[in-house]
């Protein structure tokens, strides 16, 4: 059995990973107030447009929260797992996947989802670099 010395600089990727919770949570805030503004209680998820004229608007709020959440599995799996061998690329890409997605989510909450996509498309760069981080950091293993 094979094992695995953290570097130093991996205490980056675990402070990377604690901004990403912490923005998390300020996106889960962001979803709370829009409640309050358009009138979407618990337990409803999405906002029916025949009974709400701003459900399209609290939706995008909701909908850019619910696929960050969806897409945190594969951000903190590539984190850990790709950081063991390169802290300070994934440290990076972590840090640009976290811009990225603050841009996508106040895109999607101006109710425009098309906006999501400006810089907020980074996010997606972000991730494929950390899939390539981790690949390396797997055959890394598998050679040593």
């Amino acid at each position: 059995m094979a094992e695995v010395e953290l570097p130093k600089e991996y205490g980056y990727v675990i402070l990377t990973i604690v901004l990403y919770c912490i923005f998390n949570i300020w996106m889960a805030f962001q979803v709370g107030g829009a409640r309050k503004k358009y009138k979407v209680f618990y337990p409803i998820l999405y906002a029916l447009e025949s009974e709400n004229k701003d459900a399209k608007l609290f939706n995008c709020v909701q909908r850019g929260h619910q696929n960050s959440l969806e897409m945190m599995p594969t951000f903190l799996a590539l984190m850990v797992l790709g950081g063991i061998r390169h802290p300070l690329i994934c440290t990076a890409l972590g840090v640009l996947y976290t811009i990225g997605r603050y841009f996508y989510f106040t895109g999607y909450a101006t109710g425009d989802p098309q906006k999501r996509l400006g810089i907020g498309r980074f996010a997606f760069l972000a991730i494929f670099g950390l899939i390539f981080a981790t690949i390396s950091s797997g055959i890394h293993f598998l050679l040593a």
